[in-house]
């Protein structure tokens, strides 16, 4: 894993490794209740990168998957941290994944929703975060119901809720804690997707890159780095993706 000085150059152009980082996935980055800096297993892997590579890291923080694809796209950033998705990859070269993460429904009590087949119906209305992989995925997949994208993943529930609408979709554990402090929703039962979360960087950096940072994901999970990072950040429900 000793990096060539063309791989180094290849995701340093500006001299330091700047990393994509998304706050809109609390199993991924939080922010520090003191300092409001961030945390989390992405800014883990940024920081091991970069001392891969022997330079500076520069976390370059966004609110929304959506934003911080796009700075990835247009090599604003030079690695990232992305559900993996068709619609993503035309610029993105992506890893495997590195950690599993599951997608939810959530309705009211009083809602006769009780299964996922029973959401997509045309007098339903689904709030997901805006560019999310939920967003994605459900745009792909729901032919009858409506998606009203909330301003990022975070605000989905509060968007449900001030709209009255009939489901909210995103991560299991964001709308579980969402719901701790919003009596009287529930969750469905079963999820209605797995999201593969990965690495990417540009395709433009080219193969040899591409195929480093594949390389450098999956010693992290054969290492136990992913499993202690999320142990380390008290991250429950996301498991580590099985070997690439």
């Amino acid at each position: 894993m000793t990096p060539t000085p063309s791989i180094c150059a290849a995701f340093t152009p500006t001299g330091k490794l700047r990393a994509s980082i998304n706050l809109g996935n609390p199993i991924l980055v939080n922010k520090d209740a003191t300092t409001g800096q961030p945390f989390g297993i992405s800014l883990d892997l940024a920081n091991e990168f970069a001392r891969r590579l022997g330079v500076e890291v520069e976390h370059v923080v966004f609110d929304t998957a959506g934003k911080s694809v796009e700075a990835v796209t247009d090599e604003r950033a030079d690695i990232g941290f992305f559900a993996i998705d068709p619609a993503r990859g035309a610029s993105i070269a992506f890893t495997a994944p590195y950690v599993l993460i599951e997608g939810y429904y959530l309705v009211r009590n009083e809602s006769a929703i009780r299964r996922n087949a029973e959401v997509d119906t045309a007098d339903h209305r689904v709030a997901v975060g805006k560019g999310s992989a939920y967003d994605l995925f459900l745009t792909r997949e729901l032919r009858h119901a409506q998606i009203v994208r909330a301003p990022s993943s975070p605000a989905v529930v509060r968007t449900f809720l001030e709209e009255g609408l009939e489901v909210a979709a995103g991560v299991k554990q964001q709308l579980e804690a969402d719901a701790a402090l919003n009596p009287g929703l529930r969750l469905l039962d079963e999820r209605f997707m797995v999201i593969q979360q990965a690495m990417g960087t540009p395709r433009s950096r080219g193969e040899a890159a591409a195929q480093y940072l594949r390389a450098f994901v999956e010693e992290m999970k054969s290492s136990g780095f992913v499993a202690a990072a999320l142990a380390r950040h008290g991250i429950q429900g996301a498991l580590v993706a099985p070997a690439g």
